[in-house]
This record gives C-alpha cells, structure tokens and sequence, in this order.
C-alpha cells in the first residue's frame, strides 16, 4: 500500500478525534455556563420568555403583644406600610396578652422562613425563648418598643421610657408640689412599666425626701387592663376617703380608667392627672379638661426607623446603634428616640402639626 495514502488516513483520523474532543468539550461549557441560559437560547430570546429564577422578596414577622389598644394599631400598620415601601414583606401575628401565644406565633413565623423577627413581648422575661428559638433557626430578632430581657437580643429600638415617667412628675410636681400622690402602674411583666415607674420615682424622690409629698397608693397594673386600673383607682379613693391631690398613670388607658373613677366621685378635672401615649382619646380629655397631659412618642418615626433597620438587618448590612442598654444579660445595642410632654397649650405643635391625630378629632370641630 502506497506509504503516502496510509499517511493520509492516519491524518485524517487524528483530525476527526480532535474534533470530537472540541465538540465534547463545547458541549460541557455550554452545560456549566448555561445553568441561567441553557445552550442554543440567545439572551434575546431569553428577555422574550426565559423565566429566570429571581431572588425572593426579604419576609419580615412582627410578632406583637396585643392589638387591643388605639396605640398598637398605629405601630401595626405604620410598621406594615414602612416595611412594604422598602419592597419586602411582613408576617403580623398578635397574642392579644396571651405569653403562650405569644411564643407559639412567634415559632409559626420562625418556621414560615421569615429573614427577621420584631418582637413586642408582652412578658420581658417570657420572651427569652421567642430569641433563642430564633437564633437557632439563624433568624436575628429586634426588640420593639419594649425590652426583651435575659436574652440576646440582636437590636431594641424604642423610646426613653425612663424619660416618658419623668416628663409625666415633672408636670404634675409643677402643678402639685405639695400633696397626696397616687400612681397606677402598668403590668409589671412589661419592662417599659417598670422603666416608666422608675422615671416618675427620679422626680418624686426628692420630694418625697422632703415630705412634701406623699405616696398614698401605689399600685401596678395587671395586663395593663383599664378594668384592673378603674380598680385600683376606685380603692385608691376609698382608702383615702377621696382625699388626693393628684394621678400618675402608666398610660393613656389606664390614665382614662382613673379619670372614670374620679367622675364617679364628682372629682374629674379637679384633680391633675397624667398620661402617656398620646391616645386620641387622651387627647380629647385634655381639651375637655379632665387630663392634665400625655406624653407623646412619634409612632411614626419609632414605626418607620425599625422597619428600614428591620430591612437592613435581614440583608446582612451594617446598622450603627448609639447605646447600650443592659437586658440582664447583654448590653444590647439600642436606639432610644427622644418623647415630649403634650398638654393643651402645645397641642397644635405637637400630636396635630405632626398629623398624628387630626385637629377635628381632637377639638370635636
């Protein structure tokens, strides 16, 4: 056989093989870099009708104590709003003041896959367990409003609560220097009522030191109810045959139960009363006469801050917290925004310049 047609051959061979490696190997590099775009389709083609998978919308859950109060609806749906203006989403489930229930939601958001949890506890000290179980799914958690105690707590955004209590003294000692004091507390299983308490009590102290004043009931607030404070402030007047001289409640509701007890007694608007949340209702009071303050805490800043940090955390960025503020087992990085006591004269500067109640709500006009 002619050697030149062997040669040939051989070198025809050697060129098929070589291509059929090329084409192998085109075919590979087409399977591992068109995982997005798979072979044979152009990115036209693609921006025709090629789904591409999409990264999923950040989830955040809220976990709230209760919505049984004017002021919790306004943090629910300012919350909702801010969160949704960011492009994600949120989860709300609220116990209405049931601990149990509290954790048993706060479990069905953590298995939901939420990015982020916000917690209002309703018990401090309960809620423990909403963090842990949160942290073991790899979730952070942000305390809102309210101090989650004894756990680690990614972030607490809320208020100075310590100041709310004594912005709450200081208007009522300037009116009542002298004189017999009554205090309804909030539920002691909230750390806020314990913070709004120790808040009056750097007021009154010195008085007390004084004998000027005198604390002649003293009481707290279970769950916060206006029933149970409408109590305490019916046997308040009757262990002092009506003789006081002025009211600290914890808060606008449990102020509104004190005043009804005061009413039945021919007493609403003689005696000085004060407040705090700035409840619409409150509000009403004050122009009518019967509440002397509130202490207002802009919602809308509170609801709108935690819900750009709540988005912020949950992608991993970096969020700068000014303070510390110790939980009883961290000093947990915090954002304590600034409250401002409201009476009639600043009413139109404050709650209604702010459009957090409107001026014909509260005047009736």
């Amino acid at each position: 056989m002619d050697r030149g047609f062997v040669q040939r051959r051989l070198m025809m061979v050697v060129i098929i093989m070589i291509f059929l490696c090329l084409a192998t190997a085109c075919e590979k590099t087409n399977k591992v870099r068109g995982s997005a775009v798979p072979a044979g389709i152009s990115k036209n083609e693609e921006s025709k009708g090629l789904k591409v998978p999409r990264k999923k919308k950040i989830k955040i859950g809220f976990s709230m104590d209760t919505l049984e109060e004017e002021r919790w609806l306004k943090d629910r749906d300012l919350f909702k709003e801010s969160v949704e203006r960011l492009g994600a989403e949120v989860e709300i489930l609220a116990a209405n003041g049931d601990d149990a229930l509290q954790i048993s939601q706060a479990e069905t958001l953590i298995s939901q896959g939420v990015d982020l949890l916000v917690v209002v506890p309703h018990n401090a000290e309960a809620t423990a367990a909403i963090v842990n179980k949160a942290h073991l799914a790899g979730i952070k958690v942000i305390s809102y409003d309210r101090l989650v105690k004894n756990a680690d707590i990614d972030l607490y955004i809320s208020f100075d609560n310590e100041k709310v209590g004594e912005l709450q003294a200081e208007a009522i000692t300037s009116l009542v220097p002298k004189g017999k004091y009554v205090y309804i507390g909030g539920a002691i299983t909230d750390n806020n009522a314990i913070l709004f308490k120790k808040g009056v009590f750097n007021v009154l102290q010195p008085y007390i030191d004084r004998g000027d004043i005198t604390i002649v009931y003293d009481q707290w607030t279970q769950n916060w109810l206006p029933t149970n404070a409408y109590v305490n402030m019916k046997a308040a007047l009757k262990a002092n045959y009506n003789d006081i001289d002025a009211v600290i409640a914890a808060n606008d509701a449990t102020a509104g139960a004190a005043i009804k007890a005061l009413r039945e007694q021919g007493l609403a608007g003689k005696i000085p009363v004060a407040g705090q949340d700035a409840e619409l209702a409150a509000a009403q009071r004050i122009v009518k006469g019967t509440q002397t303050m509130t202490v207002y805490k802009p919602i809308n800043v509170l609801a709108n801050t935690a819900a750009k940090i709540a988005v912020k955390m949950a992608k991993d960025e970096e969020v700068k917290a000014g303070k510390r503020v110790n939980n009883g087992k961290i000093e947990v990085p915090s954002l304590l925004l600034y409250p401002t006591a409201v009476n009639l004269s600043n009413m139109d500067q404050t709650i209604i310049r702010d459009g957090f109640h409107t001026r014909e709500e509260v005047y009736g006009e």
